[in-house]
């Protein structure tokens, strides 16, 4: 998991630091924003200490409206804790000394926005979701294919990035090769780039190391995606039953995450490069509810009940 902290909050949204520098480095480990209207009213109860703290116009009027000088104090020296990464306050409302003498004496970051409360704390969600989401680097191919992000995975030398290569050239983009580092976004949203290392690079053997997007234009890249499907390559085995109908459905399991997944064998005269585009397009044509395989698998059917009885 990729560390946030607050000197990249400050550089990212372009705040004001107003107080409390000493904590510029605390780390935030949590994309949960919180709005402490309920603890400014003297609750603390289940106070969530860990998360940013977002004052906007609503708690500060009662801030100022509603507490004695006192309470003033108690309540933003309850809310500046040991382990409060940050306290930002929006649409650049005036900052309470009673805040800039407690996260001083504490060392928590107060920072200064001129975004409204409910675009600040949009923004910043998202943007801590990306960073703090889970991750994992899975040995394999990332390619957008018709809008579909699919994850080519196989044995070395099995022929994932010469397939990759063949797709570039037939005008779909290249994402990541030989290693595909995945994040969770979402519990059902998988996203992949290539490390900054080898971005928009493809390694053919006996060829060596290209830049794809020298020789194809920026067009043939991509930075990330989102995965919605998982082809693996396998040598042909003249042992083994493959699905000939595409009713069973496989999957592979990533995160919280399951992926449709197709086992493609590889042998000599297949062109693995129309065989991904057909089955990019099948998961579009899957997604609208139109199943080939089923049709069939049903016309089939009605076929065989509808035969006449045999004459006797």
């Amino acid at each position: 998991m990729a560390k946030v902290t607050v000197k990249d909050i400050l550089k990212n949204f372009k705040m004001e630091l107003v107080s409390g520098e000493e904590g510029i480095n605390r780390q935030i480990t949590t994309s949960d924003l919180s709005r402490p209207g309920i603890e400014l009213a003297g609750f603390y109860d289940h106070y969530p200490a860990e998360r940013v703290q977002l004052l906007g116009r609503t708690e500060l009027s009662f801030f100022h409206k509603f507490l004695s000088p006192q309470e003033r104090k108690e309540r933003m020296e309850k809310l500046c804790s040991e382990i409060t990464p940050a306290i930002i306050v929006t649409r650049n409302q005036e900052v309470p000394e009673e805040l800039i003498r407690a996260s001083e004496r504490v060392g928590v970051p107060v920072l200064r926005s001129p975004m409204k409360t409910t675009k600040i704390s949009s923004l910043l969600t998202n943007y801590l979701e990306g960073k703090l989401a889970p991750t994992i680097s899975i040995h394999g191919v990332l390619v957008d294919v018709y809008g579909v992000g699919v994850l080519i995975t196989g044995k070395s030398g099995v022929g994932k990035s010469e397939t990759a290569l063949e797709l570039v050239k037939r005008g779909h983009r290249l994402v990541a090769d030989d290693c595909v580092e995945i994040r969770q976004e979402d519990y059902d949203t998988l996203v992949g780039n290539a490390p900054e290392l080898i971005e928009h690079l493809l390694e053919i053997r006996g060829l060596g190391i290209i830049n794809v997007m020298t020789l194809f234009g920026a067009g043939s890249v991509r930075s990330h995606k989102r995965i919605s499907l998982c082809i693996h390559l396998e040598n042909w085995d003249a042992n083994k039953q493959y699905d000939r109908i595409g009713l069973e459905e496989e999957k592979m399991k990533i995160f919280d995450t399951e992926l449709p997944k197709l086992t493609i064998p590889v042998q000599p005269g297949r062109n693995l490069a129309v065989i991904i585009e057909v089955a990019a397009m099948n998961y579009r044509l899957k997604r609208m509810g139109v199943n080939a395989a089923q049709l069939f698998t049903e016309k089939l059917y009605s076929s065989i009940t509808q035969r006449p009885d045999d004459e006797d």
